[in-house]
């Protein structure tokens, strides 16, 4: 009897294996990362794919250095350090024993490098944002297992952007302002936020913004008082990058500005600066900027 219970464990266990170590194929940014299980031990070096494995309650191994905003401030402290928003620590991460690494828009370059250390995931945000978070969340809730819950915040996202569609194309248009080092700016259609105007519906004060810079098209306070938008979203380039400065509110505090129908109405939003300019493609950073706007229009119904 006791020889026939080894062999039936000896059987299950056979048959049982190869289910266990099931490979997982990995639709990415620059193609597909085929693994021979799903991973036990992930690093992430993108702070957007960081963001959502955090509101998922996942638990990288490992994660970047640099640029961590209020609410991932306890990977500060207490998780190794792979490198920062911009540049990895190969040497850390090849002594990691990692199973996959996950990159993203600002560390997409060191794609092929990171292939020749361990299995590598680009998660690189595309043109339609509200599309790459949803993906991504999906994705990062695939290579941490669990699924179940990526579906929950996929769902809770889409009703939060299905109910901004709805009450923005009415709300008349919108300027789109970064303050840098104490000059103006104006992020248009094609910017990191550029959302507001494709995918929510707010008007943009003008076709031509010029979005190649990261401190927006220069404008001026004439230009803001001359294009009169019926809202101002702020956000502070200089909060967002963690350099120090006067500030937006002290930059904007201008008689041509107090001229502004959006102030006179109470319609300037100073958006949340580091969800609005560092890690705009995470899933916590979107909603408060979502959560943002829908509260300023929710004040004005």
């Amino acid at each position: 009897m006791f020889v026939k219970l080894i062999a039936w464990a000896a059987t299950a266990l056979t048959l049982a294996g190869p289910a266990l170590a099931e490979p997982m194929t990995i639709a990415h940014s620059q193609g597909e990362t085929v693994l021979p299980a799903p991973p036990s031990k992930v690093l992430v070096l993108d702070i957007n794919a960081l963001d959502i494995a955090h509101a998922m309650g996942a638990e990288p191994a490992g994660v970047l250095g640099s640029n961590l905003p209020d609410y991932l401030q306890e990977y500060a402290a207490d998780r190794p350090k792979m490198g920062t928003i911009f540049e990895p620590d190969y040497e850390s991460i090849a002594a990691s024993g990692a199973d996959l690494m996950i990159v993203g828009t600002r560390t997409a370059p060191a794609y092929a490098e990171m292939s020749r250390i361990l299995p590598t995931v680009d998660l690189s945000l595309g043109d339609d944002l509200f599309a790459s978070v949803r993906e991504n969340v999906e994705t990062v809730g695939r290579i941490f297992g669990k699924p179940a819950k990526a579906t929950e915040m996929v769902a809770a996202l889409d009703a939060k952007i299905a109910h901004l569609k709805d009450l923005a194309p009415g709300a008349g248009t919108a300027l789109i302002l970064v303050t840098n080092g104490g000059k103006l700016g104006a992020y248009g259609p094609k910017s990191r936020v550029g959302w507001v105007h494709t995918q929510l519906g707010f008007a943009t004060v003008a076709p031509d913004i010029d979005d190649r810079f990261h401190g927006g098209d220069v404008i001026s306070f004439e230009y803001i008082l001359e294009r009169d938008p019926d809202w101002i979203f702020v956000i502070d380039r200089d909060a967002g990058v963690g350099e120090a400065g006067a500030g937006a509110r002290a930059a904007l505090d201008n008689p041509l500005m107090a001229r502004t129908q959006a102030v006179r109405n109470g319609h300037v939003v100073h958006l949340d600066p580091h969800a609005a300019y560092i890690a705009f493609g995470g899933y916590t950073a979107l909603n408060r900027l979502l959560d943002q706007l829908t509260k300023a229009l929710a004040a004005t119904s």
